[in-house]
């Protein structure tokens, strides 16, 4: 059961006035709420105490966020990397449902988006940071006239600034709407860290580069561009706003300015997410400031998990993934598992928690049904289950997410059903079996995998030898979604 109407939504979210209003106040439709949804990359479920209470790393920004609103400890990217997480998120769409050809945007031309559910709505919708979703065919040979296409303001957002894809891949140049801001002329050497693996710490690969762009200074200026849209958007309109803000940190390159190193005790990754928790709390800061807050619902979450080897952890006692296990790519809980905090003041409990089974790709039904907008999950969000009255404190709510598909970067696929996940090959399915990928792994014919989350939930014991149905269950089930197409 995907979507479903509930007549008295908006009676639930009116705030109730000491003085009864009149009828004819009472009868007039309720401002949609601002929404905000704050995207970083590549930071783990155990990096924020609030997740973790043994991280080593100071976030005291994304803390009091948490304390303020409502933790979803069951939270879900629908893939362990970027580009297919960051398509689930904005199609309300399993990756493995995606056709054709790539042809310069992941996000087929005539698919509904979150943006452009909101924009038909009545929002305005701003994009601002990293995209990585494609930008044209000439994304990375940008014509002399700068102009780009099926970027963010072809798939539903009114503005856009930020950068085509990750900060270690080039071309490095920024992008406003779907204008290339300064051709990217010159070029980069390719940089590394040494005593690390090749894709942590200062690295980024070689290229063409802009004269105006600056690996350090592109977290700052997100910041900046960031809190520039609520600032005119506060001076020139009274539309409601959707503002999705894609922070490029803390992935590689990680480059900490020089007022964040040694803020923690997990290196220079620590010291990164460190500044990405800073950087978010001038963002709320200026929305306090601007007395935005309480009509602002705000949502915090990262695109995957962390790059954190079992080397790091002992190196510097610091549990990336907290208990789970795994790590970016993999298809275990550790890659795809997320810190998830949504906060709305006077709605969402303050210092809650919820343990509802969610993924990305709920943010369209979510944001339908909050917004009265009808949804026909037939042509769109198929995979896109509304979490709202999970947010309004409801109980016993029919109808809720129960299954879940993950994919993995080297090819597995993770089958969720209630507490049984089901993993069709063996091992991690990537980056902690190595980078690049090893030479046929993962190796077809191998056991599959099967783990009860509830008694391990850190995946130590395969019980696929012990629970033949339940493997059978969800194996059919995920043959099923590989074969929709």
């Amino acid at each position: 059961m995907h979507l479903f109407t509930r007549l008295t939504t908006f009676i639930m979210l009116t705030v109730l006035s000491c003085q009864s209003p009149s009828q004819e106040i009472q009868d007039q439709p309720q401002k949609s709420p601002n929404i905000l949804f704050i995207l970083v990359d590549d930071m783990g479920y155990g990096d924020m105490s609030a997740f973790n209470p043994d991280s080593k790393i100071p976030t005291p920004a994304l803390n009091k966020l948490a304390s303020e609103g409502m933790r979803f400890t069951d939270a879900h990217a629908p893939a362990a990397v970027c580009v297919p997480s960051r398509y689930g998120l904005i199609t309300g769409r399993y990756p493995v449902r995606r056709t054709g050809t790539f042809e310069g945007s992941w996000i087929e031309k005539d698919r509904l988006t979150l943006p452009a559910m909101l924009k038909e709505a009545g929002y305005t919708t701003a994009c601002v940071g990293k995209w990585h979703l494609g930008m044209g065919e000439n994304e990375k040979q940008p014509e002399p006239n700068g102009v780009l296409s099926s970027g963010p303001v072809d798939r539903g957002f009114d503005y856009f600034y930020g950068i085509p894809a990750s900060l270690d891949i080039p071309p490095y140049y920024y992008i406003e709407n779907n204008q290339c801001i300064s051709l990217p002329t010159e070029t980069i050497e390719g940089n590394n860290s040494p005593d690390v693996s090749p894709i942590q710490g200062a690295f980024w690969r070689g290229g063409n580069i802009s004269a105006d762009f600056d690996h350090e200074q592109v977290l700052p200026r997100f910041q900046e561009k960031s809190i520039e849209f609520l600032k005119n958007h506060e001076a020139q309109s009274d539309k409601p706003f959707f503002l999705y803000v894609a922070l490029a940190a803390p992935h590689t390159p990680w480059l900490p300015l020089k007022e964040y190193e040694g803020k923690s005790e997990a290196g220079t990754y620590g010291d990164f997410v460190y500044q990405v928790d800073q950087t978010v709390g001038s963002i709320l800061n200026y929305l306090q400031e601007a007395n935005l807050d309480e009509e602002t619902l705000i949502f915090f979450s990262s695109d995957n998990g962390p790059v954190w080897f079992p080397e790091d952890v002992e190196k510097y006692q610091h549990q990336a993934t907290a208990h789970l296990n795994g790590m970016k790519g993999d298809v275990y809980e550790g890659g795809h598992r997320m810190p998830f905090i949504a906060r709305w003041k006077g709605k969402i409990a303050p210092n809650s928690s919820s343990d509802q089974l969610v993924c990305f790709t709920d943010m369209m039904a979510t944001l339908a049904e909050l917004n009265n907008i009808p949804l026909s999950q037939s042509t769109a969000a198929e995979d896109s289950y509304s979490f709202l009255p999970v947010l309004m404190g409801e109980e016993n709510i029919p109808g809720l997410r129960n299954t879940l598909l993950v994919e993995s970067v080297y090819g597995l696929y993770a089958m969720r059903e209630g507490d049984w996940v089901y993993i069709n090959g063996p091992g991690a399915g990537g980056f902690t079996a190595g980078y690049p990928r090893p030479e046929g792994y993962p190796s077809p014919e191998a056991e599959p995998q099967l783990f009860n989350l509830k008694e391990d939930p850190s995946q130590t014991q395969n019980l696929y030898q012990e629970q033949k149905d339940v493997a059978k269950r969800l194996s059919d089930k995920l043959e099923a979604y590989l074969n929709i197409n």
